[in-house]
């Protein structure tokens, strides 16, 4: 893939109706579809992508061959004209062509923390100093003290498309998790600190596994088929199998850290938390990843007036933001 190129023509947060557009864009789905005059025959669907978001394409014309000359990942020089359609922007493609080797940039398409990622790397060292139990210590430093883990832990986005999406996505998930873990520490003395800092560490043992990047975040064929938390249990016995003397009882307590901070069954936890740890430790997950989740769907909105982002169908809502000017509105159902 292409590392470097000439700037973005037209990013999709800043498109506008009326406006004619020629710029670079991900493709990131294609379906054909069936014009409501049967006798026209089938159009092209596509959601292109870059850095800022997603927008709905439509080819209109010779859709089946235009579907067989574009695949999910491409890039494509895309030309043509936005408009409003039913609330929503969407491009009706004129002219459209693979990129070519050097047209386009990796940052244009997926974006990266705005964080330094070398300051957060250094409060995650932190607080894999500050424990102290010397099994776990010892496990830690296993993982930790690896440079190739460091490299794709600086890196490795938090997920696909829900939270943290981005580059060093992970990263400041991590340091935003083990924040809520000093002050649930701090609220609770009875939590086992070693533990708790422990286990949201070790989250990163499948993290960084599952998932890979370029233009575009996909998973590794491991992540597909086995995931973050058989992917991390997995490694991380392999490495506690390798410490000498490191208490059965403890690594019992470690592993079931990890197989069950998704919480429950349905969202893709082998086990329930059935400590104090554990419950604990999903929870903060679970609760930076939600409030990252609603920051960026806030952040998503097209413009400042608009005080409602789009209709979320993960979520089954759409969220309010308000008006950046401070001022009111009237009522109404924001899906009206």
């Amino acid at each position: 893939m292409a590392t470097s190129g000439t700037t973005k023509a037209a990013f999709i947060t800043d498109l506008k109706p009326g406006e004619r557009v020629t710029s670079f864009f991900l493709v990131r789905s294609k379906q054909l579809e069936t014009f409501r005059d049967k006798a026209k025959g089938e159009f092209l669907t596509l959601r292109l992508a870059d850095r800022t978001g997603e927008i709905i394409a439509r080819v209109w014309e010779n859709g089946p061959a235009s579907a067989e000359s574009i695949s999910v990942g491409d890039v494509l020089k895309v030309a043509g004209d936005v408009e409003d359609y039913q609330g929503r922007l969407q491009l009706i493609v004129t002219k459209f062509r693979a990129a070519a080797e050097g047209e386009y940039t990796l940052a244009d398409f997926l974006p990266a923390t705005s964080r330094d990622a070398h300051a957060l790397l250094a409060q995650v060292q932190a607080a894999a100093a500050r424990v102290a139990e010397p099994h776990l210590a010892a496990l830690i430093q296993h993982f930790y003290g690896n440079p190739d883990f460091l490299s794709r832990l600086a890196e490795v986005p938090a997920s696909r498309r829900l939270h943290h999406a981005y580059l060093g996505g992970w990263l400041e998930h991590l340091t935003q998790m083990l924040a809520f873990v000093e002050t649930a520490l701090a609220l609770h003395p009875e939590l086992n600190a070693d533990l708790l800092r422990t286990g949201a560490l070790l989250l990163s043992a499948g993290k960084v596994h599952e998932l890979q990047w370029g233009v575009d975040v996909e998973y590794t064929d491991a992540g597909r088929l086995l995931g973050q938390v058989v992917l991390g249990d997995e490694a991380v016995a392999a490495a506690i199998a390798g410490l000498p003397g490191f208490p059965p009882e403890l690594a019992l307590r470690v592993r079931h850290l990890l197989v069950s901070h998704r919480g429950r069954y349905e969202w893709g936890a082998p086990r329930e938390p059935m400590t104090l740890e554990a419950i604990a430790l999903h929870h903060i997950d679970s609760l930076n990843a939600q409030l990252g989740r609603f920051r960026d769907l806030l952040a998503s909105r097209r413009a400042g007036d608009q005080p409602w982002t789009d209709f979320n169908r993960l979520l089954g809502r759409p969220l309010y933001a308000g008006y950046e000017d401070g001022s009111g509105a009237g009522g109404g159902d924001p899906e009206d």
